[in-house]
């Protein structure tokens, strides 16, 4: 299990944190999902066998657009 963290862009209300919580939440094996669209961040909880494509493809599935955090 890894902590992970994400930038994303285009986020600008509860709704848009709604959609990238629920689409990345999704994902098997994902257990914990924190998003803010005042910091643009996306921090998870998931093992290594969650790649970080299928996380920026579950972002882009909810219409914004994710890189992973340095």
């Amino acid at each position: 299990m890894s902590t992970r963290t994400y930038t994303v862009t285009g986020m600008s209300c509860g709704h848009c944190e709604n959609a990238v919580r629920e689409e990345v939440s999704a994902l098997d094996g994902v257990s914990g999902v924190t998003v803010s669209a005042e910091t643009g961040t996306l921090t998870l909880d998931a093992p290594d066998a969650v790649t970080d494509d299928a996380v920026v493809a579950a972002v882009d599935e909810a219409g914004y657009t994710a890189t992973r955090a340095e």
